[in-house]
């Protein structure tokens, strides 16, 4: 038999929506940048490796330089794969800290409360996934460490987890790496003016994160199709 929210867990306060939204603004990018509200930003505040000097050329009396990340290139196997790690470390560290505190505040009841209702029938997913699948969409470290807390949490199931990473696993770190990669400056139109492209921005996000949806859905049937169920997956036991 279902509990009442108010006997499971403790009643939403307006702390927990300000948290909430705190936490959406943290992890969705929207602060992001060099302006002063980038103190309000993960990626902001996670920065970047330095990057050193990887040769150096004089042209016509002027010395030029060239940089690379600190990984350098042509890394591969176990060596190159543990710089990776290590670039993976702080960004893990500093989210799983910052959910920490955002759930001491009551975010993620809040996120239960407000996107359950979407969730559960649009991904099979409980509301509290919100802020792992906001963050998901700027950061693939974020989406990936903050679904492990869940799972290990026991906050999501098994089913719920394939499912979940299915979803970020197709489009990883969407707007970060739409942008990021400058497909935004490929050319729309041509020297003449005719349409080259014809699609804007926002319509290729759409599209993007549609297939998301799809192909999380098709991890669902998959799953259902093993297992030989005929309904969503059941509720964790923190709904029920």
């Amino acid at each position: 038999m279902s509990v009442s929210p108010t006997q499971d867990e403790p009643a939403v306060t307006p702390g927990a929506w300000l948290a909430l939204a705190f936490a959406v603004i943290f992890f969705s990018g929207i602060a992001s940048g060099n302006s002063w509200y980038g103190i309000f930003d993960f990626t902001t505040l996670n920065g970047a490796f330095g990057r050193v000097v990887s040769g150096a050329q004089l042209n016509d009396g002027t010395l030029t330089t060239s940089t690379i990340s600190f990984r350098g290139v042509g890394g591969h196997g176990a060596m190159d794969g543990f710089l990776f790690a290590l670039g993976l470390i702080p960004a893990v560290m500093f989210a799983l800290g910052m959910i920490n505190v955002l759930e001491h505040y009551g975010a993620l009841r809040a996120a239960r409360r407000l996107l359950t209702p979407l969730l559960r029938p649009l991904l099979g997913l409980p509301g509290h996934t919100g802020l792992a699948l906001i963050g998901s969409l700027q950061s693939t470290d974020v989406g990936a460490s903050l679904t492990r807390n869940l799972a290990e949490q026991g906050e999501i199931s098994e089913d719920e987890r394939d499912v979940f990473a299915m979803f970020q696993f197709s489009a990883g770190a969407m707007l970060t790496n739409f942008f990021g990669s400058g497909a935004v400056l490929f050319a729309l139109v041509a020297a003449d003016g005719s349409v080259v492209v014809p699609a804007s921005i926002g319509s290729c996000i759409a599209v993007m994160f549609i297939m998301k949806i799809v192909g999380a859905n098709v991890m669902r049937l998959c799953l259902l199709t093993r297992r030989g169920k005929t309904a969503t997956p059941p509720l964790t036991s923190k709904e029920s």
